[in-house]
């Protein structure tokens, strides 16, 4: 009975990043061995961004840049109200935690909602799932340009430099893959579909091995020496405060915007919810191996606490429309 009304338990993507961080933890790579990890990881990366871009739909895209009253205030609050939330709690953070741990709250609010959770929690607390789709996929095609950028002027000198060498790298491994798979889309969009379910394990596996990576680096770097008990105790309680914020600027904000019961629903998940599976590809490509740990682990936490807080939420709008 208890395991039912904690569903999130049951979700994949929460154990694959525990299983990822454990495994860093215990066993990370190091040396020639994370070099090889690294390119194993972008090679997947770049995988994963040509089969999305064949199962996104460009008429899906079209449709959204069309409906410019309701995704125009959503990109506003995904790329600008949660980007400078992120700019505020870092910080808050860097009084208490390392300069790279505190920046990576400015990282976490420039980067674009989920596509698979906010369509399914949008799904079970009744909301407009097909605005859902849209604007999730719509969302993440702009955060793939949109977020490196806006990290770099946002982050300041802490944010490294995001020259012509990151930029080329995105090019390669993002942007390139994800318009080859545009331009093939109509010849296999059947096929991608029908491999819905395994397309789904590839997005999971890719992500763990680049948080894998990741905190290997960190821990290669002496995580466990600079990152005390007392640091993941203030950190879960920052991620957490800034979760029940986005949740309840994103609600109310669309309470204010005047949107239907449904089309709020979507507002409140696509525009709090963070994605990992453009976080930790693109910190993979943008920071340095020792580093990149550091700067994902408040990513990593936000996106654990939505899974958790996401359901039983959904669950309670959906009771409370009827």
């Amino acid at each position: 009975m208890l395991l039912r009304r904690l569903p999130f338990l049951f979700d994949p993507m929460i154990a694959v990043l525990l299983i990822a961080t454990t495994l860093a933890l215990l066993l990370p790579a190091t040396g020639e061995g994370h070099a090889a990890a690294r390119h194993v990881s972008n090679g997947g990366i770049f995988v994963l961004f040509l089969v999305n871009g064949m199962r996104i739909r460009r008429s899906e895209i079209a449709r959204g840049i069309a409906n410019w009253r309701f995704f125009g205030p959503l990109m506003l609050f995904v790329f600008g109200g949660m980007a400078l939330a992120g700019v505020g709690f870092a910080a808050l953070a860097g009084t208490f935690l390392p300069p790279l741990v505190a920046l990576g709250f400015i990282y976490l609010g420039c980067l674009p909602s989920t596509i698979q959770s906010a369509t399914s929690y949008t799904s079970l607390a009744q909301g407009n799932v097909a605005l859902a789709v849209v604007g999730a996929a719509l969302i993440n095609i702009a955060g793939v340009f949109v977020s490196a950028p806006l990290f770099a002027l946002l982050g300041g000198g802490g944010a490294g430099d995001i020259g012509s060498e990151a930029i080329f790298r995105i090019g390669l491994i993002l942007v390139l893959p994800f318009l080859i798979g545009q331009a093939v889309q109509d010849k296999v969009i059947e096929r991608v579909a029908a491999q819905r379910a395994r397309i789904a394990w590839l997005d999971r596996a890719v992500i763990g091995l680049a948080v894998y990576v990741a905190f290997s680096g960190a821990v290669e770097q002496g995580l466990a020496r600079l990152f005390s008990p007392a640091d993941w105790a203030v950190l879960v309680a920052l991620v957490l405060v800034l979760l029940a914020l986005a949740l309840g600027a994103a609600w109310s904000a669309g309470g204010l915007l005047g949107f239907p019961r449904g089309d709020r629903i979507t507002f409140l998940f696509a525009g709090s919810q963070k994605s990992v599976a453009i976080g930790a590809p693109l910190a993979a490509i943008l920071f340095p191996p020792e580093s990149a740990g550091f700067v994902i682990a408040p990513l990593l936490l936000y996106h654990l606490a939505q899974l958790v807080l996401a359901a039983p939420l959904a669950t309670r709008l959906a009771k409370s429309h009827h």
